[in-house]
């Protein structure tokens, strides 16, 4: 294992010298929050797909695969869906805003009064897709150096966080690249063919399995449609991807370049549950599905392409990671402490301060994180949580402020209020892992947003010539000048 031992500390140490390159750049909140907002193409392509796909997308989605054949693509597979409709439908406006959240979005659209209880929903999202992220630490490094699990999480998390509070999002997004070509070359080229080989091929893989493993809608309907409503409608609403969104250079840097992250997204869904296919066939009684991943590695791939796989799979995790961190930190002090203190500022007020506060914020939320995540134990349930919050609160009045022009701030606080109750209470019913609280906690919220949005007077005319200037990309700065190493 030594090889493989020096690949992973060289991608380690490879990860805090991009931290340490960040700090040199990050030197006012829209270079430490959003790269500057001047990414070109290829680069915001490889770090969009670099934050989608994280842990669960490689370990859970090669899981799926072995418990389910080629239909276990369904989960990574919406994720794309929504990174797609996101770039196609959205992304354009949301990068012309101009803003930093979620929530001052919705403050723009409706008045400034939906910003904190936004902000709060969105935190605790954020905060538990940073928890969950960070617990996959312990899965890869007890592979890798056979450390018990407060160690591995207190290790990886400790790496994810000095990165990210030196350099902010500029180091975030150069890691990110680098995590997209380790994992792009780590399982796309190296665990995929290896996989498939060692299974002895489609037609061994067909022979040993039964077919309902290479039934495209074998998961269940009901279980695609679940993904559907939490993942690829969570894509088009998270504070972790809008923030991506931010960092574009232009509109059609947003658009296209998030369109082929989403293809790729497509693709490394495909290929994860070939993966966990094949492992099927090699290793048919694996106590849990979520080992295979670590399995095939372990066992299957030669010294060196072992090390390379592994850190192709420490890299999603961390990229998601990262990525979480960050928008959890910045909603944590733009949307919530700012907000209580009665400060806003600006680009251009302060920015050392600001510089200062939001690095500051980062080790918080690290250290949160790290914390929860040695305490907890189901990441399923706490992913679940998170998501079923995220989109049975926010999904209507976000949606519904970017397409509906009727639509009012009460309407919005109600909707947030009402979603919010009826998914805790739903699950508190039905149980956590089931799908009746996202199905009827997102009809309370759509009918309560507009029911009382059509009750109310309607929102400002100077709100809404305010809101669509900005959605036109005038009345704010023009984007930093391009970067060649952002090109």
């Amino acid at each position: 294992m030594a090889v493989d031992y020096a690949v992973i500390v060289v991608y380690l140490a490879g990860m805090l010298a991009m931290g340490w390159w960040g700090m040199r750049r990050a030197k006012s909140k829209s270079e430490f929050l959003v790269a500057g907002r001047r990414l070109g193409p290829w680069m915001y392509s490889g770090t969009m797909a670099a934050i989608v796909l994280g842990g669960a997308s490689t370990i859970g989605g090669v899981g799926l695969g072995y418990q389910y054949g080629l239909s276990g693509a369904w989960m990574v597979f919406t994720i794309g869906l929504g990174l797609l409709a996101l770039s196609v439908f959205f992304s354009a406006r949301i990068a012309r805003l101009k803003v930093y959240t979620v929530s001052e979005m919705l403050d723009l659209r409706y008045g400034g009064r939906a910003g904190v209880i936004s902000g709060v929903v969105m935190w605790a999202y954020t905060l538990m897709l940073a928890v969950t992220s960070t617990i996959a630490y312990a899965t890869i490094f007890d592979v890798l150096f056979d450390v018990n699990r407060t160690v591995a999480i207190i290790l990886g998390g400790a790496i994810v966080v000095a990165y990210s509070t030196l350099g902010g999002m500029w180091s975030i997004t150069i890691t990110d690249m680098v995590q997209f070509v380790v994992k792009t070359i780590g399982v796309l080229l190296l665990l995929l063919p290896i996989a498939v080989v060692k299974a002895g091929g489609f037609s061994e893989m067909k022979a040993k399995l039964p077919t309902e493993y290479f039934d495209p809608l074998g998961i269940g309907g009901e279980t695609i449609f679940t993904y559907v409503l939490i993942y690829t409608f969570g894509m088009l609403i998270g504070q972790d991807i809008w923030q991506r969104v931010f960092t574009a250079r232009n509109d059609r840097t947003a658009r296209w370049g998030g369109t082929v992250a989403g293809t790729y997204c497509l693709v490394y869904a495909i290929a994860g549950a070939v993966i966990g296919t094949a492992a099927k066939v090699m290793y048919p009684k694996l106590p849990s599905a979520d080992a295979a991943f670590a399995t095939i590695v372990k066992d299957e791939l030669p010294v060196g392409v072992r090390g390379l796989v592994l850190a192709a799979a420490l890299a999603a995790v961390m990229s998601t990671s990262s990525g979480a961190l960050i928008a959890c930190a910045t909603v944590a002090n733009n949307d919530i402490w700012s907000r209580l203190r009665g400060v806003v500022v600006k680009d251009g007020e302060g920015e050392r301060d600001e510089v200062k506060g939001n690095r500051t914020f980062i080790l918080l939320m690290g250290a949160a994180t790290i914390v929860i995540s040695i305490a907890l134990n189901d990441v399923v349930e706490a992913l679940t949580v998170a998501y079923n919050l995220l989109v049975g609160c926010l999904l209507v009045p976000i949606l519904g402020g970017l397409l509906w022009r009727r639509g009012t701030a009460a309407g919005a606080l109600a909707s947030v209020a009402v979603g919010g109750v009826a998914v805790i209470g739903l699950m508190a019913g039905y149980g956590i892992l089931a799908n009746e609280p996202i199905y009827y906690g997102l009809l309370a919220s759509l009918a309560t947003y507009v029911v009382v949005s059509l009750a109310t007077k309607p929102t400002d005319p100077a709100v809404l010539s305010a809101w669509r200037e900005r959605l036109a990309g005038r009345g704010t700065e023009d984007p930093a000048t391009p970067d060649p190493v952002t090109a």
